[in-house]
């Protein structure tokens, strides 16, 4: 949940009143947002400001509040205070309009086709005739800020980029070029640098260093150029000097490069709407036209609005509350959704700034923030309903109790492990196995779900070597099974596995705790009507000590002497005997 530091005088001027911290942070809960914490910070004062050699600096009162992480729209002042004046009906609900130039002539941007290797998207937009003070100026760099943590997820989806248009003449050029053939003089610098120069110089820098890695192993860097061949920005790193935006600019050139075009989208759609505001003409922002390497044609900003009909009875049946559809249409109203009621349903239109209204649920969540958590009235369920344990883990509990008295310890080991503890250190072929694999793992120790909890117990035993012997331990949890059956392609499946590490297999002490979990499920040892074992040949046990366990005619699980290659692979020296069963079929 992302938290905005927002300056207290500033707000309450936005908002058009004073508040006590209490006060603010009621409104707050009411609003759906958290006040979490009140500090201040030193801003130091100019002469110009109306401060002197000895007044230094002033102390101001910073809001820090916890914003949801699908609500972009509030991740500045502008957003916040906007929100927070429609909740209590002081504000209209602002209609944001993208408009052509009165020119007629849109700013261009030509995508080249050499950004396909690297980021292929982008999008584009001109804040026209813009007045910044420094408070939204610098909220301004701030909602960028926030939005390259948040929703761009570090610059590596989207990266955006702002320019005093001013300064610069389009056509723009978007294209990818060898780093050798980049040099331009960066933000905050007195000269040029080449593109090598500049991974150099910025891999020291606190900030800019961690996006580096986006671009730095990729042939051809993204580079945006105007008619002139002044580079605008090499995203996703740094911008250009010659276009930097300051007080004074007063036309804004936005350009956001991507890898996920939806997601640019919504990127300059927040930005533009947030700020909008400050243009002449207030909340409308100029398009641009962004042309693709194919030849196809699109106008940026979209801000498209869309309308979503819903029931008022399942509106209330959701929330809990008895409201007629007007009532309801105010609720909503007050979060932003304009919404009108007719004959059982409501049309809520879904405004460019809202992009976390997916459902209907999101419609739904809306209206109990608006009417209140508070004022919702507890009530009794109309069915009875008794909770009780999950059947699974009431078993696995049971058995957890049976093992332990039956002279075994527990361990709990990881979920995740390296494709060599459930391939090649069990002597098994890991494309044979029905292993999920991590798309990105961050160590090689947890690269695959476990689809054994054997191997787990393995490293618990050697960690624990030195202890007396014997040493027996057991685990009872899930492991996980690739399943083209599952909704998501696998399936967790609850499993009891045992280990007995001493100088003698101890292969009749894992056999007899087999008996005793048997004889306490109620299961008989009998082929037809209970369960038995049948002789197996698996590459990680002993050949000839080595058991399918069956019950009821279907394998349930393994047990044996571990073989001596297992063992040494796990710095193991001594015999080792395992058990895992499938518990589910006994449910």
């Amino acid at each position: 949940m992302p938290t905005v530091g927002v300056n207290r005088d500033l707000l309450f001027e936005a908002l058009g009143r004073k508040y006590t911290e209490e006060e603010f942070n009621d409104l707050c809960f009411e609003f759906g947002l958290e006040l979490d914490e009140v500090t201040t910070e030193k801003q130091m004062i100019s002469k110009e400001q109306g401060g002197d050699k000895s007044s230094g600096a002033s102390e101001d009162v910073i809001f820090k509040v916890d914003i949801p992480a699908n609500r972009y729209d509030l991740l500045c002042l502008e957003g916040l205070a906007r929100g927070l004046l429609v909740f209590q009906g002081k504000l209209a609900i602002p209609r944001y309009r993208s408009v052509k130039p009165r020119s007629g002539a849109l700013q261009r941007l030509i995508i080249k086709p050499n950004t396909e290797q690297i980021r292929p998207h982008a999008v584009a937009a001109v804040l026209k005739d813009i007045t910044f003070t420094q408070a939204s100026y610098d909220s301004f760099i701030d909602l960028q800020d926030k939005l390259h943590q948040n929703l761009c997820r570090k610059r590596s989806l989207v990266a955006i980029g702002t320019h005093d248009l001013d300064t610069i003449r389009g056509p723009f050029t978007y294209d990818a070029l060898p780093p050798s053939q980049i040099k331009f003089q960066p933000l905050a610098q007195t000269r040029a640098f080449t593109a090598p120069e500049l991974m150099e110089l910025y891999s020291g820098d606190s900030h800019l260093k961690q996006y580096l890695p986006i671009i730095r192993d990729s042939p051809v860097y993204p580079v945006i150029t105007d008619a002139d061949g002044v580079v605008l920005s090499m995203p996703p790193i740094i911008n250009g000097h010659h276009s930097r935006i300051t007080l004074a600019t007063r036309n804004v050139f936005i350009e956001c490069t991507a890898t996920d075009l939806t997601k640019a989208k919504i990127v300059l759609d927040t930005l533009v709407c947030m700020f909008s505001q400050y243009c002449k003409e207030a909340y409308t922002v100029e398009s641009a036209e962004v042309e693709y390497p194919s030849g196809e044609k699109h106008v940026y900003p979209t801000l498209a609005y869309r309308k979503e009909a819903i029931d008022v009875d399942l509106v209330n049946r959701n929330v809990g509350i008895n409201q007629s559809a007007d009532q309801l249409a105010t609720l909503l109203t007050k979060m932003c959704l304009s919404s009108e009621a007719s004959s059982g349903r409501l049309t809520v239109e879904v405004p460019p700034t809202r992009h976390d209204i997916l459902h209907a649920c999101d419609v739904v969540e809306d209206v109990a923030i608006a009417y209140g958590y508070n004022n919702i009235q507890k009530q009794i369920p109309p069915i009875g309903v008794i909770a009780v344990q999950n059947p699974l883990n009431k078993l696995s509990d049971q058995v957890r109790h049976q093992v332990a008295e039956a002279g075994f310890t527990e361990a709990l080991t990881f979920s995740l492990c390296s494709q060599a503890d459930i391939g090649s250190k069990m002597r098994q072929d890991i494309s044979q196995l029905p292993v999920v694999h991590i798309s990105n793992p961050k160590t090689l120790e947890f690269q695959v779900a476990r689809t054994s909890l054997v191997p787990g117990l393995l490293k618990t035993v050697a960690a624990n070597r030195k202890m007396p012997l014997p040493l027996r331990l057991f685990e009872v949890s899930d492991v996980v099974l690739k399943d083209r059956l599952a909704d998501t392609g696998a399936r967790n499946e609850r499993r009891l596995a045992a280990v007995s590490y001493s100088k003698t297999s101890g292969f009749e002490v894992i056999h007899g705790l087999l008996d005793r979990l048997m004889q306490l499920l109620e299961v008989p040892s009998d082929p037809a009507s209970g369960y038995c074992l049948r002789p197996a040949d698996d590459p990680s046990y002993f050949p000839g000590r080595c058991a399918d366990v069956l019950a009821y005619g279907e394998p349930i699980g393994r047990l044996g002497v571990l073989h001596p290659d297992v063992i040494t692979k796990f710095e193991l020296n001594l015999p080792c005997s395992a058990l895992e069963v499938n518990l589910e079929p006994f449910l």
